[in-house]
């Protein structure tokens, strides 16, 4: 019993002793903590004091896990932009400083998610799984970091393709009024990124909750949420949110590319994002300027689409293409924000409400429309055509505008016209049906040759259907040619426009009957007397 009892006290005394010896070497030291106070609430934002030592772009930490962001930062006071449900807030709350600058989680796990900016998952799939974080502002690419844009980007959309082509790391604005689908053609170039090794991000900015359903829905369908990531903001939410989510969207992107991916982000749309902005600049009292936005609304935009880029091989050759989106007012492109936007990216693509309206889609304007990059970022195969289309386009355009008045035109117009009118009815394409590469290049060497100038213009899309449908027959190895950036051969040229001729006989076909009639209908014309068409003319 004593030899238990003494090894029972020697047990004691170590732990006493490790326990003074821990007492000892303890040495305790005083963290200074800056805690501020709420002095004014308003809609989405805070006016904050006695935090002396917080920084621009800071995130502050308020009660009910609420987070916001250092605005203003003046002598006395802080102006904050909320970010969340900030109705349990009241003037005298404390607030904190968080140490680190706004950031947002990044990685593969976030692939085929549904994410507001701040990271919470909205699709009801759990915690999104992911370990690295990114501050949402930050330094874009230096110059010297940079390639030149020369991929091609196919958003599947053949005016696009081949009249306006966009090149992985080119800034393209979409821009139009109301409902004439500049949505649709951002959906459609994510969709068409299947099976082409590209990452896509689709920022929603203000968006109605509907809206983005459809738009998610229609991704899931299609099977492309398994290279996309949705970063979203409705409506309603504070307007801290709204002007945060492009950003975290971008730094979402930047960690793919820097990791050699190719990226693809959609900002829908920059509209809602420079309002938001402007009523938080409003109600932290900045000074307004032109159309009550602030002064700084060019720098806001300028920054984040600078981003977009593509790097050398040297720092791993990866690529972010952006496709803001932009919403004009009455066809005015000469607004404040249409022509900051224009002037910050590389082209734009504009769509007309009054094509809209003739079913002319996608709506685009060819005219109006630019890419300032060019035949650089477009395959070989696209620009043996598409300079003579655009050519021939644009004098149908001229032509048709005198046509409609009444004018007399010479043969060779009303030629062009009807040619000019195939062109328009083969750049037409159903919403959701990308057109792959070599169907495309089968319809525009086609449209050339002048395979579809005898075909009536009621059966032009079941012709270009069989054209579709018949470039599955073109040889593996013209293909490959195809996608590459070999120019395009005679041999090949004439190998796919004879699969075309071959699609087309049926229709051709049915033609002739309608062209012989027209033709025996203007000879009749031709052979009336002076007094029959007086006659014609007085009924």
């Amino acid at each position: 019993m004593s030899a238990e009892h003494e090894t029972l006290q020697g047990a004691i005394d170590q732990l006493f002793s490790g326990l003074r010896q821990a007492r000892e070497s303890f040495s305790p030291q005083l963290v200074p903590r800056e805690v501020g106070t709420i002095t004014m609430l308003a809609t989405g934002i805070a006016t904050v004091s006695g935090l002396p030592g917080v920084g621009f772009e800071e995130l502050l930490s308020f009660p009910g896990d609420v987070s916001g962001i250092a605005f203003n930062v003046d002598e006395d006071e802080i102006g904050v932009v909320l970010l969340g449900e900030y109705s349990h807030l009241h003037a005298g709350d404390e607030v904190e400083r968080a140490g680190r600058v706004m950031d947002v989680a990044v990685g593969d796990g976030l692939l085929g998610r549904v994410i507001d900016p701040l990271g919470q998952p909205l699709d009801g799939r759990g915690v999104v799984a992911t370990g690295d974080r990114l501050p949402i502002e930050r330094p874009a690419v230096p110059i010297m970091d940079r390639a030149p844009v020369t991929v091609p980007l196919q958003t599947g959309l053949k005016v696009i393709d081949a009249l306006i082509p966009i090149g992985r790391g080119q800034r393209e604005l979409i821009l139009g009024d109301r409902q004439t689908g500049k949505t649709a053609i951002a959906i459609d170039a994510i969709l068409n990124q299947r099976g082409q090794e590209v990452i896509c991000v689709y920022c929603a900015i203000g968006q109605r909750a509907s809206a983005v359903a459809k738009a998610v829905a229609i991704l899931r369908e299609k099977g492309a949420m398994e290279y996309t990531i949705v970063v979203v903001t409705e409506g309603n939410a504070p307007p801290g949110l709204a002007y945060i989510a492009p950003y975290a969207a971008t730094s979402i992107a930047e960690y793919f590319m820097a990791a050699g991916r190719d990226v693809l982000i959609v900002y829908d749309d920059l509209t809602q994002h420079a309002r938001a902005y402007r009523e938080l600049s409003l109600l932290l009292r900045r000074p307004p300027g032109r159309e009550a936005f602030p002064g700084d609304i060019f720098y806001i935009h300028s920054r984040l689409l600078e981003r977009a880029t593509r790097l050398r091989e040297e720092h791993g050759g990866g690529s972010l293409t952006a496709l803001p989106i932009i919403e004009t007012q009455a066809q005015n492109i000469a607004a404040y924000i249409p022509t900051n936007l224009i002037s910050i990216t590389d082209g734009q693509i504009y769509l007309s409400p009054s094509l809209f309206e003739l079913g002319v889609l996608p709506a685009v304007d060819v005219g109006k429309s630019v890419s300032r990059v060019g035949g650089k970022a477009q395959r070989a195969a696209y620009r043996a055509v598409a300079g003579d289309l655009k050519l021939a386009y644009a004098q149908f355009e001229e032509l048709e505008t005198f046509a409609r008045f009444g004018a007399r035109l010479d043969e060779d117009s009303r030629q062009s016209i009807e040619r000019g009118r195939r062109i328009r009815a083969c750049l037409k394409q159903a919403e959701l049906a990308p057109v792959s590469v070599p169907a495309q290049l089968a319809i525009l060497l086609a449209l050339t040759a002048g395979l579809f100038d005898p075909v009536p213009l009621d059966q032009m899309t079941p012709a270009q259907e069989a054209v579709n449908e018949a470039a599955a027959e073109i040889p593996l190895e013209v293909c490959a040619r195809l996608a590459g950036a070999d120019e395009l051969s005679d041999d090949d040229r004439q190998a796919i426009v004879d699969i075309a001729r071959q699609a087309l006989l049926h229709f051709q076909g049915q033609a002739a009957p309608r062209a012989e009639a027209a033709s025996g209908k203007a000879a009749q014309t031709q052979v009336k007397s002076q007094p029959e068409r007086a006659d014609e003319e007085k009924s």
